[in-house]
């Protein structure tokens, strides 16, 4: 069985599937197969084939395995807003155990690296006492955190790390990426991450307006991710 990693992010919208499809790529050219398991979205459109995530969709396009939609991304919920929220208009019960279940089968599928993408930041509720975060605890998954570099990401990331730590996990590295342009001390915010941040830097993604994973993928280092 590969490694696998939890992708969990300083907030909603910091790019964390765009980053996870630039590491799946990232190892690809690296000679490894791949998957990846959205295992809750919200924000899905109704198909022919049923409810479908725009996010799950390009990981499921970066992977190197063929795995069906319903493992990728096994709760698909319609509305755009928080995934507990949406499930219980839907009538439906989030469960980590469920989730975990579908990612141990795709852990199981013989790619060398897993990537299992969070929902929102890492205290997204599934229901009453009921987080996301339970899931990589219940698999025992490291984490890559996602930092969406914008005012206020520090408090952000180190915050996050120490939850990730609390809960039990390891932080295994951490990757910066720029969703805006012209952010104000750029360096000077990265330094201070680097500095405050316990794990390894993975990478720095610059902002572009034609946002390509692949082209990402080279701005970002798995090799810690390798050697763990």
């Amino acid at each position: 069985m590969g490694r696998t990693y939890f992708v969990a992010g300083t907030d909603t919208e910091v790019g964390k599937t765009f980053v996870s499809a630039a590491l799946l790529t990232a190892a690809e050219d690296a000679g490894l197969q791949t998957a990846a398991v959205k295992p809750v979205a919200s924000g899905c459109e109704r198909t022919e084939e049923g409810l479908r995530n725009e996010d799950a969709l390009l990981l499921q396009e970066a992977m190197t395995l063929e795995l069906p939609y319903q493992q990728v991304n096994p709760f698909a919920l319609e509305p755009a807003i928080a995934p507990h929220i949406a499930a219980i208009e839907a009538g439906k019960q989030l469960s980590s155990a469920r989730m975990a279940g579908v990612c141990r089968g795709v852990m199981a599928a013989g790619a060398d690296l897993v990537l299992i993408e969070g929902a929102g930041g890492w205290r997204t509720p599934l229901g009453p006492r009921a987080f996301l975060s339970q899931l990589p605890r219940e698999l025992n998954t490291p984490v890559i955190l996602v930092v969406g570099m914008q005012l206020g990401c520090i408090n952000h990331a180190l915050l996050t790390a120490e939850a990730i730590r609390r809960d039990g996990l390891p932080l295994a590295g951490w990757v910066a990426n720029f969703t805006r342009v012209g952010m104000e001390r750029a360096e000077e915010n990265l330094a201070t991450l680097e500095a405050l941040l316990p794990a390894a830097l993975l990478g720095v993604v610059p902002h572009c307006e034609a946002r390509d994973y692949r082209d990402a993928a080279q701005y970002l280092d798995i090799r810690p991710l390798l050697s763990t």
